[in-house]
């Protein structure tokens, strides 16, 4: 498996011959070249998140996976897509994913309510992955950390509109995962942070910050 951070909230997951999207907002990563990318998750419809997924499901024939409206929505604009709730798996030829709650808004580019924001838990290669999505601490944290026994977790720490620093600690405790990758901060002012503090309160409670580059 590797994992590529575009930026943002937005990363390439690959595994198992095929690439997997998140959240592919890709104003940091302008060059990025989506051949190859077979499925799409979106956990919400802020354009921060939506990005350019429909535009990469039209050109490279990938599904986005979303939650019905926001599914729906891009499915109006051209896109494959595949919609699903909060709860039970969905197989994929790579492996397995279920949609889990975030504590957030969701409204398309133009408007339009999205339906619930989410997070997304991905089973793949012998390894499960959590990307919370926008979301402050919140308890559910708990229960996946219990329920899925997530071995990497991408969490927002930019604060404002997401948790901040100090709460991506206690959250990466509850979660139980021994490797957090940090997302959501220095891409405006709003949600500019010191990633070395970030690093120093993570390696404080016995965790791994996996601080990734931004691909080019």
């Amino acid at each position: 498996m590797d994992i590529k951070y575009l930026g943002h909230s937005a990363f390439e997951i690959s595994t198992n011959n095929h690439k997997i999207l998140i959240d592919p907002f890709l104003v940091c990563a302008p060059n990025y070249k989506p051949e190859g990318v077979t499925d799409i998750f979106v956990t919400h419809g802020h354009g921060d998140h939506l990005g350019s997924a429909i535009e990469i499901s039209k050109r490279t024939g990938a599904k986005i996976t979303a939650v019905f409206e926001l599914a729906n929505y891009c499915a109006k604009k051209g896109a494959s897509t595949i919609d699903m709730g909060l709860g039970s798996w969905r197989e994929y030829e790579w492996g397995s994913a279920i949609l889990v709650p975030a504590f957030h808004s969701s409204t398309t580019p133009d408007g339009q309510y999205a339906g619930c924001p989410c997070g997304v838990v991905i089973k793949a290669d012998d390894k499960t992955i959590y990307h919370a999505g926008d979301t402050c601490l919140n308890n559910e944290m708990k229960m996946i950390g219990e329920v899925y026994s997530p071995d990497i977790v991408m969490l927002p720490i930019g604060g404002k509109y997401t948790m901040d620093i100090e709460h991506s600690v206690i959250a990466s405790e509850w979660l139980g995962a021994s490797t957090i990758i940090p997302m959501h901060y220095n891409t405006f002012d709003a949600i500019k942070v010191d990633i070395e503090e970030f690093s120093r309160q993570i390696r404080e409670v016995g965790k791994f910050p996996l601080i990734l580059p931004i691909a080019s």
